[in-house]
């Protein structure tokens, strides 16, 4: 899904990467050791997107009790993996899967994080 497409993105961009990096904090999606730089394909639900304009990120209508603290841990994990991160001399990026709609914009955001 929405990894797919970030993925044939940035490959058509002439990008070189290794999947799921092993032994970083949190897998990243996309690993490019060379320039230290790690890319996160996050789903909008799944991950708690912050932004208010953003429709995926709902809460579902049931369940509160369950959801809530499962959909904010996963959030947390996701602040205390960046930072993990950041402290080992990596540099992150979200991709958030309501970003997908906006392809030109996208390759501009990666090709300003990854640099020539």
């Amino acid at each position: 899904g929405p990894e797919m497409v970030v993925r044939r993105l940035v490959h058509g961009m002439g990008y070189r990467y290794r999947l799921h990096g092993k032994g970083l904090p949190g897998r990243p999606d996309l690993v490019f050791h060379s320039r230290r730089r790690v890319i996160f394909v996050h789903g909008c639900f799944w991950h708690r997107h912050g932004d208010s304009a953003c429709k995926l990120a709902r809460l579902p209508k049931s369940r509160l009790d369950f959801w809530i603290p499962k959909l904010e841990g996963n959030k947390v994990r996701d602040i205390e993996n960046s930072r993990k991160l950041r402290s080992m001399g990596w540099k992150s990026l979200v991709i958030w899967k309501c970003q997908l709609k906006k392809p030109l914009l996208l390759a501009r955001k990666i090709s300003a994080f990854l640099g020539p």
